[in-house]
């Protein structure tokens, strides 16, 4: 379990709320993990950290904590995966898009979002998939 508090939503003066999940990169980079404007959340990219701080083996497993993170983060707006309406998703080998796919159509099945899968040239640490996702809650 993670020794950081729990997640918090901050209302703003001009009606966007913002999720602060304390992490330490929020701060450093001047970020949010998660911002309502109206009734658009919008995700920052997730790569698939586990609580301790390590990335589990396998693009496949990486996805999946990545669609964890997510879920956490619309939670904290009441919000859910079925009200997703848009996921980009960037990988460091885009030939090993099956692994990804293995995850999203099962995930997504009943929604399908629209959908972005792009290859990068490199992710912050061991990160083999990092993804977004952009929610409509109206």
């Amino acid at each position: 379990m993670s020794n950081q508090p729990d997640p918090t939503l901050i209302d703003l003066a001009d009606g966007r709320r913002r999720l602060e999940t304390h992490s330490p990169w929020e701060p450093r980079m001047g970020y949010s993990r998660a911002v309502q404007a109206g009734p658009l959340i919008v995700v920052s990219g997730c790569v698939g950290l586990l609580e301790n701080g390590t990335y589990p083996e396998g693009l496949e497993a990486q996805t999946r904590r990545c669609v964890e993170r997510i879920v956490e983060a619309l939670s904290a707006f009441d919000a859910t995966l079925e009200q997703v309406i848009k996921v980009r998703i960037y990988t460091t080998d885009i030939s090993r898009w099956e692994e990804i796919a293995a995850v999203m159509g099962p995930t997504f099945e009943g929604t399908r979002p629209a959908n972005l899968l792009v290859e990068v040239a490199r992710l912050v640490d061991d990160a083999l998939v990092e993804i977004e996702a952009e929610a409509w809650v109206g």
